[in-house]
């Protein structure tokens, strides 16, 4: 599932960031054209129904839920440096034709040899964005095909993936600076270091899931969403950053649950979407509610003030909104479960040496039938709205182990409709009672 970018990272922060950045020489935005056929992505938007129409034809695509998908992202580090800060030239050169434009203007960004897609963030962290697949053998045999042609690469260069979902070794850092990257550097500095910290210096991992049909929508966007606390905490694996322990479990997850709460914190009330109807309602709300965090105009970015989306279309003030204006602020919508057309759940941290598939195929046999996911839900409610206590204490915190332990054990007994082979199921069944029995997550450091 191709993924939209990461936002990028800021500049040291700055207190009194420029209103306007300058029009650079790239593409205004990498977001990709309107998905509107009757609306071009320069129409104004007059109308909130409108917006709110547009909004859910984008990100809620009903239909049988059979697809697959992962965003696989690492940090970089030199194999005999690892603290020393990453040169931009030396990760194109070893990317080669698998580079992004971002990267290498001239690239092919052709893809790995499985489908992989490579981009890679502000900070020099790649990524691999899969192909969707109805089969989640399908998925982790070519996406571990592509890590094993991506770490080839990079070992030529001297360079290798880091293991953990922040960088233990180096204070943020912004390497690539392009149009869209520099304007949400600005906008996220006007807030603090956090910004900076996320944009820079994290990795997660992002498995993305069918919405279901209709019928199927509230329970599954209410499940990705209750499920989040117990999985962040089974899961997590950055409890360093740039050289020191930080406290928490999750760094990645703290930085992105404190950055913007408008447009990166969970819904305060989990248990919400799971009323008929609501998940499209409840997301329309949130996004025309938050404000623009930049708008482009003909001389560059601007940094608007305190209006929301909603406020912009009521007023068309200092011009009326248009469909690009609202696709790139879709763009900008950070929350732990985001809806793009399928659920893109986002509260992962990245996983050390090929472990993506265990969470992974948690998810996949939790999902895989909708008694199996009214079971799941009702036995993490408790731990619902515990995202805090799960990104710093992790397993530690009472109410999210016993939920973790009780999602572990289900999606064991159900990983038989994964469709994985006996092998990989043993090695899932084995790192999920390995985790559930260490309440601390040593790894660290590359491989």
């Amino acid at each position: 599932m191709t993924k939209a970018p990461h936002p990028p990272a800021p500049h040291p922060p700055s207190a009194h960031p420029p209103d306007v950045l300058p029009v650079a020489a790239e593409s205004a935005t990498s977001t990709g054209p309107s998905i509107v056929a009757d609306a071009p992505a320069g129409t104004a938007i007059v109308d909130p129904t409108a917006a709110a129409g547009y909004i859910t034809r984008i990100c809620f695509k009903t239909g049988p839920p059979r697809r697959i998908g992962v965003e696989l992202e690492w940090t970089v580090h030199y194999r005999d440096h690892p603290a020393r800060p990453l040169d931009p030239a030396d990760l194109a050169t070893a990317l080669g034709d698998h580079a992004p434009r971002t990267l290498r203007p001239t690239s092919p960004h052709d893809p790995l040899p499985q489908g992989g897609l490579v981009t890679v963030e502000p900070g020099g962290q790649v990524e691999i964005s899969t192909p969707p697949t109805e089969s989640l053998t399908t998925l982790h045999r070519a996406a571990s095909a592509d890590v094993v042609a991506l770490t080839r690469r990079l070992d030529r260069a001297g360079l290798l993936l880091g293991r953990t979902g922040c960088d233990p070794y180096r204070p943020p850092r912004q390497i690539l600076r392009n149009r869209r990257y520099t304007a949400m550097a600005a906008a996220f500095a006007r807030q603090g270091q956090a910004g900076a910290d996320m944009m820079c210096g994290t990795a997660g991992l992002q498995v993305c899931l069918d919405t279901g049909s209709e019928r199927q929508l509230s329970l599954r966007w209410s499940a990705a969403h209750l499920l989040g606390p117990p999985l962040l905490a089974l899961f997590a694996n950055s409890p360093s950053r740039a050289g020191r322990r930080t406290g928490w479990v999750s760094s990645r997850m703290a930085t992105w649950l404190t950055l913007d709460p408008v447009r990166t914190a969970a819904p305060a009330d989990p248990t919400a979407n799971m009323r008929p109807s609501d998940p499209v309602a409840d997301w329309t709300r949130r996004v025309l509610d938050t404000p623009p965090l930049f708008i482009d105009e003909p001389t560059g970015w601007r940094l608007p003030g305190p209006a929301t989306f909603g406020e912009w279309i009521l007023t068309g003030t200092p011009r009326p909104p248009t469909y690009a204006d609202l696709d790139l602020h879709l763009s900008t919508m950070f929350p732990p479960v985001r809806p793009r057309g399928y659920l893109e759940l986002r509260y992962l941290d990245a996983q050390p040496d090929g472990e993506w598939i265990v969470p992974a195929a948690v998810l996949a046999a939790l999902f895989a039938r909708d008694e199996t996911l009214r079971t799941a839900t009702s036995t993490v409610m408790d731990a619902a709205d515990r995202w805090l206590p799960a990104a710093r204490d992790g397993l530690a915190d009472p109410v999210v182990a016993s939920a973790a332990h009780s999602l572990a054990e289900l999606a064991c007994e159900r990983l038989t409709d994964t469709g994985l082979p006996d092998e990989t199921t043993s090695t899932v069944v084995r790192a999920l009672r390995r985790r559930l029995h260490q309440r601390t997550h040593p790894w660290g450091g590359t491989r």
